[in-house]
């Protein structure tokens, strides 16, 4: 059985509760060491070498490995490198291909933005009549024609947490013919994912937040591996080349999923990230699920109790959220900012959303009263109207 949670294997500052690793997970403490021994050891030492006798040129397949371990995916199915835009772009172009025929890209309009203008990047460059369609989230389904080349949607809601049911939608997507996306920013690492069990053709996803990768760690790509073979690559890069050493003239893609490399891989994140997925070793998904569930609805209820100007933007029926929960309210930028003050680190989303994600690795439920009870002073007190809690950050 899972033990959680895992708070000893975290660089948690003292007195801090941290309820903002749907946005950046937290330091790993092995992190560092494993850093520090790829910096100093390898690159140091080894020089040039270490691609071969610190096995760098491997590490992008066996981190790819342990995050399929985590998303229902089966190993040599997931290639990391690149951010998650370049990702974003690559599955689009990928999935048009294979529907030559249709001219629709259907996502949603509260869709995570980069995803919505790295498709309208994509139908500006390929110049071919494509159309984005955006209809609300709750309408996708009822949008889904046979004009519609493929159905590109994140599985949990960044702002609201509310969650698509994976494996409804990707029946009715690919019922009528269409290909279907899955970006999981926000399900890697909080909620239970099964990519074969959904039959899902393609997924992308991000490291920082649940994974605890660290800021602008590598993402990844998911393609169903029977599909491998007729996946061409719109950005051919070297590292996805199925020789790439060889220096040929021409792309030949790896057949495999690492056909979607592109660059070189970036060791010291990779390296980092490597160490943060151990912290996953024998962790119960469902186990962790329900103990998310557990953490946010005590602090649904603490919070409701304790501030009643705060209205809950989340669903309030767990099983239809991700491992976040957020709450509405008009000053919500400076609120944050004044719980921030307070030790409770939360962020803040336009126009109104005050979010919090639940991570059962590093938090109890006497963190979550701790953080209710510190909210409370902040609206109780009306901290937030001091006018050092107004000037807005440009990250928020």
């Amino acid at each position: 059985m899972t033990r959680l949670p895992r708070k000893d294997l975290f660089d948690l500052p003292e007195g801090i509760v941290y309820l903002d690793g749907n946005s950046l997970g937290p330091l790993p403490k092995a992190a560092r060491a494993r850093a520090l021994e790829v910096i100093e050891a390898e690159w140091g030492q080894e020089l040039i070498k270490a691609w071969n006798t610190a096995g760098w040129m491997g590490l992008p397949q066996t981190v790819g490995d342990r995050i399929a371990g985590l998303i229902g995916a089966p190993a040599g199915s997931v290639a990391t490198g690149d951010t998650l835009s370049i990702k974003v772009y690559q599955a689009l172009a990928a999935a048009l291909k294979l529907r030559p025929d249709r001219k629709v890209i259907l996502s949603d309009n509260g869709n995570f933005p980069t995803d919505l203008y790295m498709a309208e990047g994509l139908i500006d460059t390929l110049d071919r009549g494509y159309e984005l369609r955006t209809p609300a989230p709750e309408d996708v389904t009822a949008h889904i024609g046979e004009d519609v080349a493929v159905v590109m949607l994140t599985q949990v809601d960044y702002r609201t947490g509310r969650m698509y049911d994976m494996q409804a939608v990707t029946r009715a997507v690919q019922a009528a013919g269409a290909v279907m996306i899955w970006d999981l920013a926000h399900s890697a690492g909080a909620v239970p994912v099964d990519l074969t069990g959904s039959g899902a053709e393609i997924a992308v996803g991000c490291t920082y937040k649940y994974l605890n990768g660290g800021p602008g760690a590598p993402a990844f790509i998911y393609v169903r591996p029977d599909l491998v073979a007729d996946i061409r690559p719109a950005l051919s890069g070297w590292m996805g080349h199925d020789a790439p050493f060889a220096m040929e003239r021409h792309y030949q893609p790896a057949m495999s999923t690492e056909r979607l490399r592109i660059g070189t891989p970036p060791i010291v994140q990779l390296s980092i990230l490597d160490e943060a997925l151990k912290i996953w070793d024998g962790v119960d998904m469902a186990e962790l699920r329900a103990a998310s569930i557990a953490l946010s609805q005590r602090f649904i209820r603490e919070v409701e109790a304790r501030c009643p100007e705060l209205v809950l933007a989340s669903p309030r029926d767990a099983t239809a959220r991700g491992s976040q929960v957020s709450f509405a309210f008009d000053q919500g930028y400076a609120a944050m900012q004044a719980l921030i003050a307070q030790g409770v680190i939360g962020d803040f989303r336009a126009p109104d959303i005050m979010r919090f994600g639940f991570t059962p690795l590093y938090l109890d439920e006497g963190d979550i009263v701790i953080a209710a009870e510190r909210m409370e002073r902040v609206f109780r007190d009306a901290l937030w109207k001091d006018p050092k809690f107004q000037t807005r950050s440009r990250v928020t």
